[in-house]
């Protein structure tokens, strides 16, 4: 009788143990899964540079809506914000003094910050306080942030479209020479 049972268990393990699930499990993604979701690349962006900028439509703290892709034919910098980035806060006065003064007569340019899931008043707040005097939009849910960047991947982030909608750079915190660059990229496009 005990080889009875030994027999039986070891068949029933050796059936269980080859045997494939008939679903994925929670921790294995499929195919499509892998194809639809984009990776995120070291510096957490899901876009690339040569990509066609995602279109958004954004309501500004003024009340107007905005959409991306009504801008083609002009250049465009997307700064992405928060009031509780302290990045931002450092980075915003020279977007003001470098890029927004110097550049916010020129029909041919646009400048929008984008601020990451937070209520009007905060974002109107924020805007006083670190004295910028450019565009500033509502992304209540980060759902304009997540078609750039992972969910979870922190700002401050910088996107420059060219007049075709294409983006042509992507910055990540604040880095002078990095910045440097950025003005230098802007200039050049708005002189093509």
């Amino acid at each position: 009788m005990s080889k009875s049972v030994i027999i039986f268990a070891l068949s029933w393990c050796l059936v269980a143990c080859t045997s494939k699930p008939t679903s994925p499990q929670p921790e294995q993604s499929t195919k499509s899964e892998t194809v639809d979701s984009p990776v995120p690349d070291d510096r957490g962006y899901l876009v690339k540079v040569g990509d066609m900028a995602p279109d958004f439509t954004m309501e500004l703290t003024t009340g107007e809506k905005v959409t991306l892709s009504s801008c083609r034919g002009k250049v465009v910098m997307l700064q992405f914000t928060a009031s509780w980035c302290g990045v931002c806060r450092k980075e915003m006065p020279f977007i003001e003094k470098d890029i927004w003064q110097k550049n916010k007569e020129n029909d041919q340019f646009v400048l929008w910050a984008i601020d990451r899931d937070e209520p009007l008043q905060t974002v109107v707040d924020f805007a006083k306080e670190t004295g910028i005097t450019y565009p500033i939009g509502l992304d209540p849910n980060a759902d304009i942030f997540a078609k750039y960047a992972d969910r979870k991947a922190g700002i401050t982030r910088n996107v420059i479209i060219d007049k075709d909608g294409k983006i042509v750079m992507l910055t990540r915190l604040y880095d002078e020479a990095e910045f440097a660059s950025m003005v230098k990229k802007i200039e050049e496009l708005l002189n093509q």
